[in-house]
């Protein structure tokens, strides 16, 4: 199926509006990715193009640059996010248990969401065997967390057409690959319904810093801007505002300030709530029950 067969077209203005408990507008929704970067393949991101032109192998210098990311800039997050009492989702590389168990074990020990991010940071279309890479990347996440995620996001958000129902079966509840809404929506597998949460690639220090290469303080801008509309909007319908960052770009020291600014503005603001991507689930589910009984 295609996405379009599996979720058909919805114009947010011909939908109830959903409704957050005491009377609050917004959710902020705060996903960390940590990935592993396999020396023996090309990077997944370049810093520093070769000075050929061409990916040369080993690409230490690519694959250093991704490694301060777990030696020092995700214990800057830690440190942030534990002062502002926020569990954010974790998209997490199942094999960050294995390569970096001292990070991931801190993400455990903080009680923040673990989501399923595959096995290690290679596009889906790449498996051969894409079932058997879900359910490992799984069953790791579950035997290291003592729960099983409930939540996928693919590396670099890449699906084949088939991926909805492989995950639908490995017992995944929630996606973000599809960034088409501003609310979550439901898309119909074989093995029922999946919800997307509405991910981003807009506020995502990826594309920003990386391929548009704008300047350290540009992720405050765009997020202040982005929170300023969703927040007005939040007092007739509830909006989520979803921030996608990673150690190796937004921990850097001349970016971590603006990070921090972030979540400065957003809680001077009342009716702002701090949810990570299971919360959200269990939310619109409600809300969606309740949806249905008031039309029966």
């Amino acid at each position: 199926m295609i996405p379009r067969e599996r979720s058909e077209y919805s114009a947010i203005v011909d939908r109830p509006p959903l409704k957050l408990p005491g009377g609050a507008r917004l959710i902020f929704w705060t996903i960390v990715n940590l990935e592993v970067w396999d020396i023996a393949r090309p990077m997944p991101r370049q810093a520093l193009p070769p000075p050929t032109g061409v990916p040369l192998l080993p690409d230490v210098p690519n694959w250093a640059w991704h490694e301060y990311g777990m030696r020092v800039g995700v214990w800057r997050f830690f440190d942030l996010f534990e002062r502002l009492k926020i569990r954010p989702t974790l998209s997490i590389n199942a094999r960050v248990c294995e390569d970096y168990r001292r990070v991931a074990e801190q993400a455990r020990d903080a009680d923040w969401e673990f989501m399923g991010h595959a096995y290690d940071q290679l596009p889906m279309h790449k498996h051969d065997d894409q079932a058997g890479m879900i359910n490992r990347s799984m069953d790791i996440l579950e035997r290291f967390t003592g729960k099983r995620p409930v939540g996928w996001l693919g590396p670099g958000l890449t699906e084949t057409l088939e991926t909805p129902e492989l995950l639908a079966a490995a017992g995944v509840k929630y996606i973000g690959d599809y960034v088409y809404d501003d609310e979550p929506t439901e898309i119909a597998t074989a093995k029922g319904l999946l919800i997307t949460l509405p991910y981003s690639v807009e506020l995502n220090d990826i594309p920003m810093m990386l391929v548009q290469h704008h300047e350290s303080d540009y992720l405050l801008r765009r997020t202040i801007d982005q929170f300023e509309r969703l927040y007005a909007e939040g007092e007739k319908r509830a909006k989520i505002l979803a921030l996608a960052i990673h150690p190796y770009i937004s921990g850097q020291p001349h970016r971590i300030k603006y990070l921090e600014q972030i979540y400065e503005f957003a809680n001077r603001h009342k009716g702002v709530l701090h949810w990570n991507g299971a919360e959200i689930l269990d939310w619109y589910l409600a809300e969606r029950g309740r949806g249905r009984k008031a039309a029966e």
